[in-house]
């Protein structure tokens, strides 16, 4: 058996006396999707702000590949092939589509002509090549979140993090970013997945970690997972009743 590509161990961030993170502990495989669940507030954006080297954790370690990452920066660790997508997207509003993907390549190139068609390929995969020339800024919702994926892919991660992608969708466009993570997934693209959205977990996730008030309250497959009655108690609740 493989090793895992991502193995997070007794991670803690304490801001103050305040456990954002506590004992926290999974792995994933290469090649799967985990869906990463909980409250507002349960402390998954922090972990993912700990796995990507935007906070030290306190205590616990992060291994991505076999190496240990704490201390490392972010684009340290990008470098090394992880990268993430954030809650609120971030496109530079005054750039074209194309050069806002082209700034991710450049992490993995100095050559502008490099980075313009690496930029040009993962705009294809989005299906954003007929915004190329559009100012980013000017983008509907829906697609400045596609633009954000492109930007990351752009950096060539074998691990991807999505931060609540689907966030503010309306449901077609929900569909769209659901069938775009799938077909990543069918190109191995291994992908950890915060969101809020059950459904949208449950046709995604090979396998659930769920958190409440920063520790890891169960694991396990996505029918494991919506029968479990702790769950179902702290997030879940009428729901699925």
């Amino acid at each position: 058996m493989s090793a895992p590509i991502l193995e997070i161990k007794q991670v803690y961030k304490l801001f103050g006396g305040l456990a954002a993170n506590s004992d926290v502990s999974f792995q994933m495989e290469e090649g799967m999707i985990l869906g990463l669940i909980g409250p507002n507030g349960a402390g998954k954006t922090t972990l993912f702000n700990c796995i990507t080297g935007y906070y030290p954790p306190t205590r616990g370690e992060v291994l991505f590949q076999g190496k240990r990452l704490n201390g490392l920066e972010p684009d340290q660790v990008c470098k090394l092939g992880m990268a993430r997508t954030w809650q609120k997207v971030r496109p530079l509003a005054k750039m074209t589509v194309l050069d806002n993907v082209m700034v991710g390549a450049l992490c993995r190139t100095g050559s502008l002509k490099v980075a313009r068609d690496i930029a040009l390929e993962q705009l294809h995969v989005v299906k954003l090549e007929h915004k190329n020339g559009f100012l980013a800024g000017g983008l509907p919702i829906g697609e400045r979140k596609k633009l954000e994926v492109a930007r990351v892919l752009a950096t060539k991660p074998t691990l991807l993090l999505l931060d609540e992608v689907m966030g503010g969708l309306n449901p077609a466009e929900s569909d769209e970013i659901i069938q775009l993570i799938l077909d990543l997934k069918k190109r191995g693209l291994t992908q950890m997945v915060i969101e809020h959205d059950m459904k949208a977990i449950m046709r995604i996730s090979d396998r659930i970690v769920v958190l409440n008030s920063g520790a890891k309250l169960a694991e396990g497959l996505p029918q494991e997972i919506v029968s479990n009655k702790d769950v179902i108690t702290a997030y879940l609740g009428d729901a699925l009743e």
